[in-house]
């Protein structure tokens, strides 16, 4: 049934974590097809992440979060694209009952997206359950599971692993601005963050700051707040993802909020601490003794992880990312 795959079309909107979460399906399918060419049809903001794998050939950038008009002819252009590339096989991470019509709109023979109804399984090659209940990259290699039998189960990048420097631990305290901007806030205050990096540096250990353009507010609080002799400040010197890739893969420790830089660590299998508050860790990192979430034990909220699947903005209170730097600072200590 698959001889015939030459040519590979993926369709996954999202930012650039989502795109890291979805390499190991690409790399499965790499491996099962390694004649193949794979193009990956993504969101601009997302673009960078050809600077961390080779398994892409091509890629078709796409402007979804315009106003609903100019989406539409967004995806109007995307099809234009697809058919004069002639595909053997689309497949899309999509969950909106409007992917399955897309998919057949493209007239590639073979589809496989996520099953969303009974319009999916009748215009669909293949609706395969939606399980949401487990890590996304797994998640995503779902869709693959009646194409191949191999499975990767987390992401791998193209950088160079470093000599880890001894005693280091690099803090990317930031989250995307857009999603800070939709009300989804995943990460503790500028304030504790501040407190973290003064602790670990009195306690002796060598603390690397790291950031890029959306991180600028809370670098700028920590610069102000705490002494310059107390870290090393990286913020701005890496020019490109795959810079900041290889400065994570220096490091002894890392600690972050749930973002991309998270997905890069648990791809290049670094020591990694996350903060946990709204999201849900067991579906955003695979449960493993490197990878170590912080999360606020006192949290009451009883909605808790809720971002997604019981809202689509956090509230206002922000209980679950009430957690005292003490807290953070010995959870990394002790472990």
């Amino acid at each position: 049934m698959f001889q015939d795959i030459k040519k590979i079309l993926l369709i996954n909107f999202g930012g650039l974590g989502d795109e890291i979460l979805f390499l190991p399906t690409i790399n499965s399918l790499k491996k099962e097809f390694p004649n193949s060419t794979i193009t990956l049809a993504l969101e601009n903001r997302s673009k960078g992440i050809t600077s961390l794998t080779n398994l892409i050939d091509n890629t078709f950038t796409v402007d979804i979060k315009s106003n609903k008009y100019k989406k539409y002819f967004e995806l109007f252009k995307l099809l234009l694209k697809i058919w004069t590339n002639k595909f053997d096989i689309v497949i899309s991470s999509g969950s909106n009952k409007f992917i399955s019509i897309f998919l057949f709109l493209t007239f590639i023979k073979k589809r496989y997206g996520y099953d969303t109804g009974k319009l999916s399984k009748l215009l669909l090659t293949k609706a395969v359950e939606l399980n949401k209940n487990q890590y996304a990259a797994a998640m995503y290699h779902d869709l693959i599971r009646d194409i191949t039998n191999i499975n990767t189960e987390i992401p791998i990048i193209n950088v160079n692993k470093n000599i880890v420097e001894s005693n280091s631990i690099l803090i990317h305290p930031g989250v995307s601005q857009i999603s800070i901007k939709k009300g989804m806030i995943k990460t503790i205050p500028a304030k504790t963050w501040a407190e973290v990096v003064l602790k670990l540096s009195n306690l002796g250990k060598k603390v690397v700051l790291a950031g890029g353009p959306d991180d600028k507010d809370i670098i700028e609080y920590i610069e102000n707040n705490v002494p310059h002799d107390k870290y090393i400040n990286m913020y701005g010197k890496t020019k490109n993802l795959k810079e900041l890739a290889e400065l994570i893969a220096k490091a002894e420790i890392f600690l972050c909020s749930d973002s991309a830089p998270l997905h890069i660590a648990v791809a290049l299998e670094v020591k990694t601490f996350v903060i946990f508050g709204s999201t849900d860790d067991k579906k955003l990192i695979p449960q493993c003794k490197s990878i170590i979430p912080i999360k606020n034990k006192n949290c009451k909220c009883s909605l808790q992880p809720c971002l997604w699947e019981k809202r689509n903005t956090t509230c206002e209170t922000l209980e679950c990312l009430q957690i005292p730097s003490d807290e953070i600072v010995s959870t990394i200590i002790e472990n």
